[in-house]
């Protein structure tokens, strides 16, 4: 995926050697920041494969099934008009294969909005699943290379939680920063140095030994930038991810590999790293840009308000042979127990837009 600023450039060669070259930085300079390690990690692993699907690692909810980015376009849809059908841009941010775009815009159409897409995405392979899907697209580095000549409306749909994140480790009475050592290519965290108290929240910093908090401060820089955007051009953004109301205490970085979760420190570069959103400070980095802020709610209830139930009725009765896998789909992406709570929605819009749906 992208940040802002861009994140370490992704090796040419594709040849998976990040970890000796990590080593052997860690090994002339000293251990590295979890976010630095992180973001190296991410680079080389999305540079060098498409993730997602059964081949792949993991699955998100468009290639779950259309009725996402189909309500997602709908959703869209329904905002353009109540704002007055002004021209717009569409704009996704970490599009996977550009399957959310594909079937929002096969929706979109049907009401007469078929705007210009912007894709950012600096992944080569993933840029190539993209094309095949969304020939038209227009690629971008980063969100300052977007036109800023009309209002857009953004969708970052499993984005911000690969973004790279700071951890601060509680240490006797000193809290420090997670730091990333390495032996010859044996890699693990440790305690670097201690961090002014002043950065850890006041009701946090009496938690026992041992506690980890979480910041990210590549994505505060995207969420103030975009809704600068919005400010000044018009328009609104989606956010959907997995994450909880922060700060808080809780260690959530993970790894996934072929579906399963993973050791984190071993093999970067070669498994998806991610850690869970924190929507509080999220929403409080595009609030103090002027945004107005709505959500988060669960994205079972959110995708519930948009008319998942009927458009899963309307498929199986159009494809009776798909039913059973259809109602399994909107299971999955609805259901408490599957990602229904864990994963939550909101909503960034400029002052003179609509409320959009979902969050009325």
């Amino acid at each position: 995926m992208t940040s802002t600023p861009p994140p370490p450039t992704p090796p040419a060669s594709g040849r998976g050697d990040l970890p000796d070259r990590l080593a052997r930085a860690i090994t002339m300079a000293g251990p590295i920041p979890l976010s630095q390690y992180m973001a190296a990690a991410n680079a080389e692993y999305y540079a060098t494969r498409d993730p997602l699907g059964s081949a792949g690692d993991f699955t998100t909810a468009p290639e779950i099934s259309q009725m996402f980015g189909e309500l997602i376009g709908l959703w869209a849809a329904d905002l353009w008009q109540r704002a007055g059908e002004p021209d717009i841009y569409w704009v996704e941010l970490g599009p996977g294969r550009g399957t959310l775009t594909a079937d929002a815009i096969r929706a979109m159409s049907r009401v007469g909005l078929d705007p210009p897409v912007h894709f950012v995405e600096t992944s080569p392979t993933l840029r190539a699943s993209q094309r095949a899907a969304v020939p038209y697209a227009t690629w971008h580095d980063d969100i300052a290379q977007l036109p800023d000549d009309r209002p857009v409306i953004a969708v970052a749909n499993e984005f911000f939680d690969a973004l790279p994140i700071r951890q601060l480790v509680k240490a006797g009475d000193a809290w420090r920063e997670r730091l990333v050592a390495c032996q010859d290519l044996l890699f693990l965290p440790i305690a670097g140095k201690d961090v002014p108290a002043s950065v850890i929240p006041e009701g946090l910093r009496d938690a026992p030994v041992g506690s980890v908090i979480e910041t990210s401060p590549a994505s505060v820089a995207i969420a103030r930038a975009l809704a600068q955007r919005l400010m000044a051009h018009g328009g609104a953004a989606l956010v959907i991810d997995y994450g909880y109301d922060g700060p808080a205490i809780g260690d959530t970085l993970q790894a996934v590999s072929s579906h399963q979760f993973a050791n984190p420190f071993e093999e970067p570069g070669s498994r998806d790293l991610t850690a869970h959103v924190d929507f509080a400070t999220l929403a409080a980095a595009a609030g103090v840009e002027g945004a107005r802020v709505d959500g988060p709610v669960g994205q079972g209830a959110f995708l519930t308000a948009l008319g998942i139930d009927p458009r899963a009725e309307a498929l199986a009765r159009s494809t009776p042979e798909r039913a059973e896998q259809i109602a399994a789909d909107r299971a999955r992406l609805v259901d408490d127990d599957q990602m229904g709570t864990l994963f939550r929605a909101m909503a960034w819009t400029a002052r003179d837009w609509p409320i959009p749906a979902g969050f009325l």
